[in-house]
Formats: C-alpha cells, sequence, structure tokens
C-alpha cells in the first residue's frame, strides 16, 4: 500500500504544492492514505504522522516531498529513516533521488548511498530550523517599545500575554505565604511588586 505524508509549519501554510508533487509521482495514490499536519517538525509527535504510523505494515511505501516535512531535527529524522527501514516500510522522499530507485537485491547500496545524503540533508533541514528560530529572536529583538511592551509591526497590537491586574495587599491576620497562595502568585513577584524584602 502507499501512503504519503505531507506537513507545514503553520495553519495559514497551503499543502498544495506538496500533494501535487507527490500526485505527479504516484497518481494511483488514494486520497484517504494521504495524512497531514500543519505542526511545526521540531518533534515527531504530531498527530496526524502518529495516526500514519498506526497503519503502516512491512512492505508499505511511505512518500514524502522534502525530507524536513518528516522533521528538522537531525537526531530525530535519522532515527525515524532507520525506524521505517527497520519496519520494512520503503521511504521515498522525492527530493532524495536514490530513495526512488528499485536496487532489486541490491538494498545495501542504496541504504549505503541513502545514508550518506541523509546525514547531509538532515544537518541542512537542522540547520534551516536553527535560521528560522534566530530570525524570529531578531524580529522580536527589533520590535518597538510602547509602555514597556514590545509592539508587532504586522499587527501593531502589544506581544506577550496581558498583565493580570493584582492587588497585593495582605487582608487580615494573612501571612505573605497566604496571600499568594490566593492570589496565585510567587512569593518573588509578591515582593517585587510590593517592594517589600523577604
Amino acid at each position: 500500500m502507499k501512503y504519503a505524508y505531507i506537513r507545514v509549519s503553520t495553519k495559514e501554510q497551503n499543502l498544495a504544492r506538496q500533494i501535487d508533487a507527490i500526485l505527479k509521482y504516484a497518481p494511483e495514490l488514494k486520497t484517504e492514505n494521504i495524512f497531514s499536519d500543519k505542526q511545526s517538525g521540531k518533534n515527531l509527535e504530531r498527530k496526524e504522522y502518529k495516526r500514519l504510523n498506526s497503519v503502516l505494515l512491512p512492505g508499505d511505501e511511505l512518500i514524502i516531498k522534502e525530507l524536513d516535512r518528516l522533521g528538522r531535527n537531525k537526531e530525530d529524522i535519522k532515527e525515524e529513516f532507520k525506524r521505517l527501514s527497520s519496519a520494512g516500510v520503503i521511504l521515498r522522499v522525492l527530493e532524495l533521488p536514490t530513495t526512488l530507485i528499485d536496487f532489486q537485491g541490491q538494498e545495501w547500496v542504496r541504504d549505503m548511498v541513502n545514508n550518506i545524503i541523509l546525514e547531509v540533508l538532515a544537518t541542512m533541514a537542522e540547520q534551516e530550523r536553527r535560521k528560522i528560530l534566530d530570525r524570529q529572536r531578531e524580529g522580536i529583538a527589533a520590535m518597538p517599545i510602547v509602555d514597556g511592551k514590545k509592539i508587532s509591526s504586522k499587527t501593531g497590537r502589544p506581544t506577550g500575554r496581558p498583565r493580570k491586574e493584582i492587588d497585593y495587599i495582605l487582608e487580615d491576620g494573612e501571612t505573605v505565604a497566604h496571600a499568594c497562595k490566593r492570589l496565585g502568585v510567587s512569593r518573588t513577584q509578591w515582593y517585587r511588586a510590593t517592594g517589600s524584602i523577604a
């Protein structure tokens, strides 16, 4: 049986490009055998990917467009590649032509070549994730600050959680420990807000 897995990182992104490429390679692929997630590739904890793994059997083929659709963590990608191979699942990666060749009894040649290419591509996928995180940090650092809050240039709204308004007042006979518990704050927050010393 043939299956496909597609992934994008956010809900706003479109899956069509990956679906088109996979169906061009395997036009006989059934729609119900295409599994998709709109979630980060930082790890393999994804709902549809887990569901896909629950139906894969030895001899099945799993098609993905690019290696980084599987994930962006180098060690996760390598381990998943090995796990699928050990389970008898044939992984076809469209950007990795050696995975598309039928080696007819010479699978050891395919494995050797794929392992070399996998190392390079997994490293590139992980580097790309690091670049994305660096760009996010740079974007946040560059945001203008208004009234002590960073303002998104895209939406014009403050970023982060809104501050909870809390009355830092001890009730009659109440200790700081009890007040913190009642208000749901830490002692550090209490002392910082009240300016008192522990």
